[in-house]
């Protein structure tokens, strides 16, 4: 597999999502420095980036939104299969610069004190994080959230 560590900028093209043991993934779009030279339906380049740094996580969940300019710095890798993402291991993060107006339409991220909440009109159910991205669980209802936000301090001594 072909690595290399490099620096990309690009727009986070939708909200960062919390994966396992503590990690985050997110997608940016990148363009060539050389656009200018390219046709105008050329593709753009779409890098699925991740991060178990406890400081990207966080900036991530609590700081980013789509179309925000960022130049993430890390270990490439090429993928296996062409037409798949190149995958990004991010290490350094930095806003270049950030959205005029958030593009959260169909969704809405609140927070509960340490936890984060995703209301989707689509659906009732809530699904529920920590502000550092750990899975919480899934609530039936807004009314359930703070009964599931609840049982998670009791089980986990009230650490969120």
């Amino acid at each position: 597999m072909d690595t290399k560590h490099c620096a990309l900028d690009g727009w986070v093209d939708a909200i960062p999502v919390p994966g396992p043991r503590d990690t985050v993934t997110f997608t940016l779009v990148v363009r060539p420095a050389d656009i200018d030279t390219l046709d105008d339906d050329a593709p753009d380049t779409v890098v699925t980036c991740t991060s178990g740094d406890p400081r990207i996580t966080h900036e991530l969940l609590n700081g980013i939104q789509p179309g925000d300019l960022l130049r993430a710095t890390g270990t490439l890798v090429q993928p296996p299969t062409p037409g798949e993402p190149a995958r990004l291991t991010v290490d350094a993060l930095e806003v270049l610069d950030t959205a005029l107006v958030p593009v959260l339409r169909e969704m809405v991220l609140d927070r509960y004190g340490d936890y984060v909440v995703i209301f989707d009109a689509d659906t009732d159910t809530v699904p529920v994080f920590t502000a550092h991205g750990t899975w919480v669980g899934l609530a039936d209802n807004p009314d359930a959230i703070a009964t599931l936000i609840d049982i998670h301090e009791r089980v986990n001594g009230g650490d969120a």
